[in-house]
């Protein structure tokens, strides 16, 4: 199956909460929403008399996503507050509180939308500083959300080099990451982490740099940015060959079920610019479009156009523009295959 949604809650709903998004994307007839923590900021408080012993899916004042025991860090939604911990609090949440996330899970089941999550776009695993502590809390606590909302994939970014070593800065990240993993596992978080393609030859994430930590750290998947790819391979993606290759190299570690992100793309040499409209730019949907229809992959595109779910909707509308054209291609052959059978039967006959 073949899953197409925007990047985000659509630029069309009215309202701006998750359920909304989620309601506005089923309307649109689309199957799939990356919820964006653009900010993921979180502050940590002493709990109000009425949260001791109850736990942070009860807490209705904020989206709640750990406790702080002394020098312990509780994840588990199920432990109960005690008089001397301290609680975790999303700053800007995806919902307003951590009790509502698997309700909209249920809701987003029932409307067939598949839920993913996009951690910041600023990210840091490589200088092992405090900004790197940071972004190591905005993915758990994006694997939590996620979680809750028994989503398929908490998306994200790795770290640039700047002007640090490059093995150095590889290293970090591959040892922050194998160590995310084993947290995740501890956690019994059922989500997988998908590691993104990235656009910029000064940032950590070409193919090969993915598939490889995909080898060697269990629970990770590549995640396809298609106009990352393009420009980082100094537009390489032109034919529905091009779009077959990469697709049959990503498959086998994905999975049952393979994460993607489409747009346009205005690029320089062998770095991304900006993403643009898919009609813009010169990374055209259409020869993906065939590939998919060769390959018949599980797959989710989000759009990551600026025109977000009208992006989304018009490569839905492509993808079944191809495959019905190829269905009336089979079926005008069939008949011709039926007629020419009909009349070698009859001259048969005659004889």
């Amino acid at each position: 199956m073949i899953r197409f949604g925007p990047a985000g809650i659509p630029l069309s709903c009215k309202g701006r909460t998750l359920k909304d998004g989620i309601e506005d994307v089923h309307s649109l007839s689309l199957t799939a929403l990356e919820i964006q923590m653009v900010r993921a900021n979180t502050a940590i408080v002493y709990p109000e008399d009425e949260w001791i012993g109850r736990t942070i899916s009860d807490i209705e004042a904020g989206l709640a996503v750990e406790i702080i025991r002394g020098d312990e860090t509780i994840s588990n939604p199920k432990e109960k507050i005690e008089e001397d911990d301290q609680v975790v609090l999303m700053a800007h949440g995806v919902t307003d509180s951590y009790g509502d996330l698997s309700m909209i899970g249920r809701m987003a089941k029932r409307l067939d939308v598949n839920v993913s999550i996009h951690t910041p776009y600023y990210m840091d695993l490589g200088s092992n500083d405090d900004l790197t502590d940071t972004c190591l809390d905005s993915i758990r606590h994006a694997g939590l959300i996620l979680n809750a909302l028994d989503g398929d994939i908490v998306v994200t970014h790795l770290g640039l080099y700047g002007g640090n070593d490059r093995d150095t800065v590889d290293e970090n990240i591959f040892s922050n990451v194998a160590m995310l993993m084993d947290w995740w596992k501890d956690a019994g978080l059922k989500p997988k982490l998908g590691l993104e393609i990235t656009g910029w030859q000064g940032v950590f994430g070409s193919l090969e740099q993915i598939l490889s930590m995909c080898d060697d750290i269990d629970g990770v998947v590549p995640v396809i940015n298609f106009p990352h790819h393009h420009s980082r391979t100094n537009g390489s993606l032109m034919d529905s060959s091009d779009f077959k290759a990469l697709l049959e190299t990503v498959e086998p570690y994905c999975g049952k079920h393979m994460h993607s992100l489409f747009a346009g793309v205005e690029r320089s040499g062998d770095n991304e610019k900006r993403l643009t409209p898919i009609k813009r730019g010169d990374l055209k949907f259409e020869p993906l479009a065939e590939a998919l229809a060769d390959l018949r992959p599980d797959i989710t595109i989000i759009s990551g156009s600026p025109l977000l779910e009208h992006d989304a909707m018009y490569m839905r509308v492509i993808n079944e523009r191809i495959l019905s054209k190829r269905a009336a291609k089979t079926i005008r052959l069939r008949r011709k295959e039926e007629e020419a059978t009909a009349v070698a039967d009859a001259v048969i006959e005659e004889k």
